[in-house]
């Protein structure tokens, strides 16, 4: 599913820094930024 600029996101549950689990639901009614940041194509 592509992701449009300006519409809804879909909902997601992933972990944080720390491995806790974050959903986008936790955040309804705020403003939000989502970055992704592709792991596997970096060193760490």
């Amino acid at each position: 599913m592509p992701i449009t600029e300006n519409k809804t996101a879909p909902a997601f549950t992933l972990p944080d820094a720390s491995g806790k689990k974050v959903s986008l639901k936790e955040f309804k009614g705020k403003n939000v930024v989502v970055y992704f940041y592709p792991k596997d194509n970096t060193s760490g």
